[in-house]
C-alpha cells in the first residue's frame, strides 16, 4: 500500500485533523502568552510603540496612560485571553469569546500595516503578517469552542 493510498484512510484524515486543530490551538495560545507577558516589560512598550501609536484605533490610549500602562493594557487583555483559549475544553463559550477577543487584537495589529508611516514600519512588516496566520487560528478555534458549546446544550 503505497503512500497515495493511504490518503483515503479515514484514520489519518482523523489524525490529521485532531493534530492540526491541537497545533492551531497551542500555538496561538502559546504566542499570546509570550508575546502578551512582554506587553509587562519596557522593551516591549518600546518596540511596539511605533506602531500602536500611530493608530486611530489604539493611539488615543497613550495619552491616556503612557507608553508603559498601553503596553500593559495590550498584555491584561492578552494573557487571560489566552489561557481562556486554552481551557475549551472546560469552558467552550468562554474559550470562544477569548478567540473572538484574538480575533479582535489581530485584526488591530495588521491595520498597523496601513496606519504607521513607512519610514517607522520597516523591519515590522514582515513580523506583522505572521498574524494573518494567528487571525486564522483564531477564527478557527472560536468555530471548534463554539461546536463544543453546541454539543454540550
Amino acid at each position: 500500500m503505497g503512500i497515495i493510498d493511504r490518503l483515503d484512510d479515514p484514520k489519518l484524515e482523523e489524525w490529521l485533523r485532531t493534530g492540526g486543530s491541537a497545533l492551531l490551538r497551542y500555538a496561538l495560545v502559546f504566542l499570546m502568552l509570550l508575546w502578551g507577558s512582554f506587553k509587562f516589560f519596557d522593551f516591549e512598550a518600546q518596540a511596539i510603540r511605533p506602531l500602536a501609536e500611530n493608530s486611530p484605533l489604539t493611539g488615543w490610549l497613550y495619552p491616556l496612560l503612557g507608553v508603559r500602562g498601553t503596553s500593559a493594557l495590550f498584555g491584561t487583555v492578552q494573557v487571560p485571553a489566552a489561557l481562556l483559549i486554552a481551557a475549551y475544553r472546560w469552558w467552550p463559550r468562554a474559550s470562544a469569546v477569548a478567540s473572538l477577543v484574538a480575533v479582535g487584537m489581530l485584526l488591530t495589529t495588521l491595520s498597523f500595516l496601513v496606519t504607521t508611516p513607512a519610514a517607522e514600519l520597516g523591519p515590522f512588516q514582515g513580523f506583522l503578517m505572521k498574524d494573518a496566520v494567528l487571525l486564522g487560528a483564531a477564527l478557527y478555534t472560536a468555530s471548534e469552542s463554539l461546536a463544543l458549546a453546541r454539543t454540550r446544550r
